[in-house]
């Protein structure tokens, strides 16, 4: 005898119900007709007793088939991509308990979080990945600990809930990428292969994880990858993308659904007005993090109450047009960069990052300046023409050592950016090795190397993959790098000098004409812990070396060269004085050390200039 369930359809037809099929053969196995005592509304609700555990099911009106959109589960026959319209997706009835095993949410504080942003099958679908389950959530599973080695604290996870994969057709036609651009004169061509969606940015199930991305159960699978990010102090955020079809009413419960049942960390929330603030409100998403890109804090916490726990967060994309271009040596770009490097909103988090699942890729943004998206089908017409990228002399690949050796200064130069940024850092995947997407910036429908992360790159991008894990070890090292709240550019805590400060050619007077594409920047590290060190941070982006101040240090402490993105500057410099000539597209970390006993300083190491225009810094900024 079979079990009951409740199975619940919302339809204006009458003539409507639920099939059943043989999950083996698919055959049918039997129906279930809705009557009108089962309606309320255009809301029909049934328990009926199903064949057997595991039997597939689908809503029928009429003729047409449809799949349950609050499915738990779902089953296709068809192969990844071929996936053409939700006829051909079941839904699979099954109750399974799943085991926690006493794993609990890491909860890590935004200014402590380092966030890899992936795609679940295109992470390790290449061979190169050498992963057992390719593509798959197990696929994620087994590189836990190559994420561990560079530093990662949260993964975000591009749509892992369960969408059709090829949603719609193309019609060709002269002059025109779709029907609907095509003029009333040009001949109708035949339909083409409907474009495979990859990314998944459409309307979906969103109660069902991705079957395609599960060796076996979808749902034990997916379980499984959350648990075991968690038993390694891992978290996991979801996207989910909800477009103006989609009922408001219903975001906040599938939120909460995914939040009691997956045991997810947060939600980066994709589409237009959506109601963030009434889901920030729930009481049951209270301790779950709301990412997205506009949010008004006091709609949620009133005007004057700070919550214990940040856990809205803002995802924009003004700092990645901002820096990219100060990489690039666009002129006016200082005053943003100092905004940037210090932006933490007082009740909130803000996730920066210099590339996204969109976009030219780290790599790209170094070898290309313009988009190369043949391959989509659209004649190069998707897709961003604004990138703010430059190729370093020479577009796409190239075997010219200058050129290389440029593009990774530049890719050292974005790293260095990223990490000195005081609040949340994000990366897409393979940018910490190089991965590149053939300057394709619109890869949505390219289910193939394109899109595939390329593991051998972490072999010929070595050097690059090795000052990313530098540079993540050093931010977590050092308090001042990472802290919960805004820098206020002030002597807070009577030590003498502020918690941040801004310099140029001039210590304390950094150059913000339009022309300047130089910034020092000093860190005092004394706001992180007691005997922190000071970090400096010199910039040039311009063509030609330039000059930056060192700010004079406590009596007993002098600047030590850490590194410099440029190796002739870091084998050449010797000897630090007052003012340091930085290498053109350079940036460089200065570190205070204690200095030799020998090298006591004279009674005019600190001259009353420095110590009053450091005062005068610090009154500005009040």
């Amino acid at each position: 005898m079979g079990k009951t369930y409740q199975f619940t359809f919302v339809s204006s037809a009458e003539d409507c119900g639920i099939v059943f099929y043989d999950r083996k053969t698919g055959r049918e196995r039997g129906r279930a007709a809705f009557s009108a005592a089962d309606r309320i509304g255009k809301k029909y609700r049934l328990c009926a007793e199903v064949p057997e555990s595991g039997c597939l099911y689908q809503f029928y009106e009429g003729d047409e088939r449809r799949p349950d959109p609050l499915g738990k589960c779902f089953y296709s026959r068809k192969k990844y991509g071929a996936l053409k319209s939700p006829q051909d997706v079941y839904t699979v009835l099954e109750d399974r308990a799943f085991d926690w095993q006493g794993t609990e949410n890491p909860r890590i504080p935004y200014h402590d979080s380092i966030v890899y942003c992936l795609h679940v099958r295109g992470f390790t679908r290449h061979p190169s990945s050498q992963a057992a389950a390719r593509g798959t959530f197990g696929g994620v599973v087994e590189k836990i600990p190559y994420l561990r080695s560079i530093g990662v604290t949260t993964l975000e996870f591009q749509p892992l809930y369960e969408f059709v994969e090829r949603p719609y057709s193309r019609k060709k036609a002269v002059g025109a990428a779709n029907l609907e651009e095509r003029l009333p004169e040009e001949p109708e061509l035949p339909e083409t292969e409907p474009l495979l969606n990859y990314w998944g940015y459409t309307q979906g199930f969103y109660y069902a994880p991705k079957a395609d991305y599960a060796q076996g159960d979808p749902v034990e699978d997916c379980k499984t990858m959350i648990r075991e990010l968690h038993r390694s102090g891992m978290e996991a955020v979801l996207q989910f993308y909800f477009p103006k079809e989609c009922n408001p009413m219903e975001i906040p419960a599938v939120l909460r659904f995914w939040v009691e049942e997956y045991h997810v960390d947060g939600f980066h929330l994709i589409g237009e007005a959506l109601p963030v603030e009434q889901i920030a409100g729930d009481p049951e998403l209270a301790d779950t993090k709301i990412w997205y890109y506009q949010c008004s804090d006091e709609a949620v916490y009133g005007k004057y109450d700070v919550p214990a726990r940040k856990t809205l967060a803002l995802v924009r994309d003004d700092y990645l047009y901002d820096i990219r271009r100060f990489l690039r040596g666009d002129e006016n770009c200082v005053p943003a960069v100092m905004y940037h490097l210090r932006a933490i909103p007082a009740r909130m988090g803000q996730i920066h990052y210099l590339s996204d699942y969109w976009g030219f890729t780290l790599m790209d943004m170094v070898s290309y300046d313009y988009k190369h998206n043949e391959a989509n089908r659209e004649e190069n017409r998707d897709g961003s023409d604004y990138n703010c990228s430059w190729n370093c002399g020479e577009e796409g690949s190239s075997r010219k050592k200058k050129i290389l050796k440029l593009r990774l200064q530049q890719l050292k130069n974005a790293c260095c950016l990223l990490f000195f940024s005081q609040s949340t850092p994000r990366i897409f995947m393979g940018d910490e090795f190089g991965n590149s997407q053939k300057g394709n910036n619109n890869p949505y429908c390219q289910d193939n190397s394109v899109t595939w992360l390329d593991w051998r790159d972490q072999e010929r991008h070595s050097e690059l993959l090795a000052f990313f894990k530098s540079l993540v070890e050093l931010r977590r090292s050092l308090p001042i790098l990472h802290p919960a709240e805004e820098a206020k550019m002030m002597d807070t805590i009577s030590c003498g000098y502020p918690d941040l400060s801004f310099h140029g050619q001039t210590a304390w007077r950094p150059q913000l004409e339009g022309y300047s594409r130089k910034l020092g920047v000093m860190y005092c590290g004394l706001y992180g812990k007691k005997d922190g060190e000071f970090l400096y941070l010199a910039m040039n982006m311009h063509q030609e070396p330039q000059e930056l101040a060192l700010p004079r240090l406590a009596k007993g402490k002098k600047w030590k060269l850490s590194f410099s993105t440029c190796e002739e500057m870091r084998t050449g410099e010797k000897e630090l004085t007052d003012v340091v000539k930085i290498t053109p597209r350079t940036i460089a970390l200065y570190i205070s050390e204690e200095k030799e006993p020998a090298a006591a300083e004279s009674p005019s190491a600190h001259p009353k200039t420095d110590r009053k225009e450091r005062k005068e810094f610090m009154y500005l900024q009040s």
